[in-house]
């Protein structure tokens, strides 16, 4: 700039109201602030969807002094900003608000999604979530699911976290069938189906789905499908324990559902005068 003008630099610097050691020598970051632009970079790299406020959620146990504005700043220095998605803009008629659920194994959400080997060879998904924890319960993997299979799954699924009181699902013949139908009313669980051609009634999975499409499939070229099994079920271990979600306090899911436990057990103890003295 001072090349393009016939000011000095002793006069530039004093025109400006700075000094000319600062100008000739531009401050240099301390190697603690470059040790978190690089774990910034790192996190980014490993995550490509995710923004700096969930990066900042990732960040917390390692750099708890360190909050949201200075890893936006080092965010933006590093031109790390995820492309946003063009949002497909809906008639008011089309909208209808999901009952939100109340307790753990309330309702659990359920869809497929697609996707194919190297080879060609087709892939189906099948995507099982918790609408109140946002745990991902199951994610199923095979070249073909009928309604059997995906009793056999939920059966599993219902071992270790007890049956749900109802199920959400589109209107699938998967859902539709006698195997499920039948499952249903074997164990009183209550069937919401949606309405034709209106996903967003089944929005919790609509939206997990989308994640999972973005941060797994989408990063991922599976040439076999012991191989797709093996890193999907890593990711949604990811999911449940490491990932921060917005929806449950910007904390794992996982840990949402421990500490939700945590605090029904404590509030379920009666409450006894004589311990109190």
């Amino acid at each position: 700039m001072l090349d393009a003008t016939a000011v000095s630099e002793r006069r530039a610097c004093r025109l400006a109201g700075l000094s000319r050691d600062v100008f000739r020598h531009p401050p240099a970051p301390e190697p603690a602030t470059q040790a978190l632009s690089a774990r910034i970079i790192e996190l980014a790299q490993m995550r490509r969807r995710f923004g700096y406020r969930r990066l900042h959620d990732l960040l917390r146990p390692e750099y708890p002094a360190v909050n949201h504005k200075k890893v936006y700043r080092l965010y933006r220095e590093a031109n790390l900003a995820v492309r946003r998605r063009q949002k497909i803009r809906r008639p008011p008629s089309e909208r209808r608000r999901l009952s939100p659920a109340t307790a753990p194994n309330a309702v659990w959400s359920m869809d497929f999604v697609s996707d194919a080997l190297a080879s060609g060879r087709r892939l189906k998904c099948l995507t099982v979530a918790d609408d109140f924890t946002h745990e991902s319960v199951d994610i199923t993997v095979d070249h073909g699911i009928s309604g059997a299979y995906v009793v056999r799954v939920l059966d599993q699924a219902a071992r270790f976290r007890g049956y749900p009181r109802a199920v959400r699902t589109d209107n699938g013949p998967e859902y539709t069938s006698r195997a499920f139908i039948a499952w249903t009313q074997r164990h009183g669980i209550e069937h919401l189906l949606i309405e034709p051609g209106r996903p967003m009634q089944n929005g919790y999975i609509e939206s997990f789905n989308g994640k999972f499409r973005d941060e797994c499939l989408n990063e991922h070229w599976f040439t076999s499908l012991a191989q797709a099994r093996c890193v999907i079920a890593e990711w949604r271990r990811d999911y449940n324990e490491v990932r921060p979600h917005s929806s449950c306090g910007r904390i794992p899911p996982a840990q949402f559902a421990a500490n939700h436990r945590t605090q029904t057990a404590t509030s379920a103890v009666p409450f006894n005068p004589g311990l109190s003295q």
